[in-house]
């Protein structure tokens, strides 16, 4: 045993070994290695505001204030339900923002771990970290597909079911639909989910005796997305400020018209089922939150980090904040707490979309729409960005 003993611990000084600040910040003036400082703290306030206001506030702001079957909803409270979450958010922007003026590296969390607790606690969290920025870009791409497959349909452009679907959510829908037409449903009775994987796997073209099916939508806009940061981060920020800017329009839009329609009795009462509802609905907004913290993948190209940083994670964190709650104030006054709960609660919808129905605005519903897709686009921009730089 004592033979084996030096080896367990070059092995144990190997897993743990940590690479101190002075080693990884030397890298950064590397030539061959460090990324161009081009950013501004102006540029990582829309960045941050890119990655955290996606489709979420679109959809999610009716789920909290709704609540389910299994959940209680905030109602109008959800005011309160987002501000408790900015507060426990701005504690890990804080812990971010330090270690980001610290550490200005793009590796973010990666980088902090491996100057603290070493190779394998670091190389744990960094394939954390490509892990969850991949499963993210996956669920947003699937769901910009979804949301582009409706807005072109409102043009009359109608894409193959086998050019909307995965393969296996195909396959595992064709099935369910084959076993219900066998009992004798009508296809007409069967979910449209299950409709639309029938028609994927019994229409789709064949290469080598195998149907090809694919959702060429989600394909083609990590594609895109991926094309423009390869091209550059100055271009990507910009592509960035534009996607923001409409997304802040189609939002301001919504209140600016929903002012007119809020009823103040609609706010009454105001946490209908206390503060249950209203922890439930921070639980659930919280998902609205993420993303902030991308913001510190990009330090490596910040031109004055130790400012910046702080600014852009904690500056769009306080924006995101604010649009939030005013956004969900219009949103509980124009609808009636009873109504959300009779028809949110038990349908998956767009709840501002709904919201502009509820008023016989169907002008302003395409429009909220259009700014729900252009939201994820942001979205998916901001964390592949963060992903290729982690």
């Amino acid at each position: 045993m004592s033979q084996h003993a030096p080896e367990k611990q070059r092995l144990s000084r190997q897993l743990f070994k940590i690479k101190d600040l002075t080693t990884i910040l030397a890298e950064t003036h590397d030539p061959e290695k460090r990324l161009k400082r081009v950013l501004g703290a102006f540029d990582l306030i829309l960045l941050g505001i890119g990655a955290i206001i996606g489709a979420g506030i679109f959809t999610v702001v009716g789920t909290a204030a709704a609540g389910d079957a299994l959940r209680l909803g905030a109602g109008p409270s959800i005011i309160v339900s987002f501000a408790l979450t900015a507060v426990a958010c701005g504690f890990a922007a804080l812990c971010y923002s330090e270690f980001a003026a610290m550490v200005p590296i793009s590796g973010s969390a990666y980088t902090y771990a491996y100057a603290t607790f070493g190779e394998l606690v670091a190389w744990i969290i960094g394939w954390d970290l490509m892990l969850e920025y991949t499963v993210a870009n996956i669920a947003v791409a699937i769901s910009w597909s979804g949301y582009f497959t409706e807005f072109i349909r409102g043009f009359g452009i109608h894409l193959p079911a086998w050019a909307t679907i995965d393969f296996r959510s195909a396959f595992q829908g064709f099935e369910k639909a084959s076993v219900l037409l066998s009992q004798g449903t009508a296809f007409s009775q069967l979910n449209p989910s299950l409709q639309h994987a029938w028609e994927a796997v019994h229409l789709a073209p064949h290469l080598f005796g195998m149907p090809l099916i694919c959702n060429l939508p989600a394909f083609i806009i990590v594609t895109l997305i991926t094309t423009l940061l390869v091209i550059g981060i100055k271009e990507s920020a910009r592509f960035t400020s534009i996607m923001v800017a409409i997304k802040l329009l189609v939002l301001a839009l919504f209140v600016a018209i929903g002012f007119f329609y809020v009823k103040p009795e609609h706010w009454i009462p105001f946490a209908p089922n206390g503060f249950a509802g209203i922890k439930t609905g921070a639980a659930i907004v919280f998902f609205a939150y993420i993303g902030f913290d991308a913001v510190s993948t990009v330090a490596e190209e910040t031109k004055n980090p130790k400012r910046d940083i702080p600014i852009g994670i904690l500056g769009s964190l306080v924006i995101c904040t604010i649009i939030y709650i005013v956004v969900s104030a219009v949103f509980t006054g124009i609808i009636p707490f009873s109504i959300l709960k009779d028809t949110l609660s038990t349908q998956k919808a767009e709840a501002l979309a709904f919201a502009m129905k509820y008023i016989h605005l169907d002008w302003a519903t395409g429009i909220v729409s259009a700014g729900a897709l252009v939201a994820q686009t942001a979205v998916l921009l901001v964390m592949q960005l963060g992903q290729s730089r982690v």
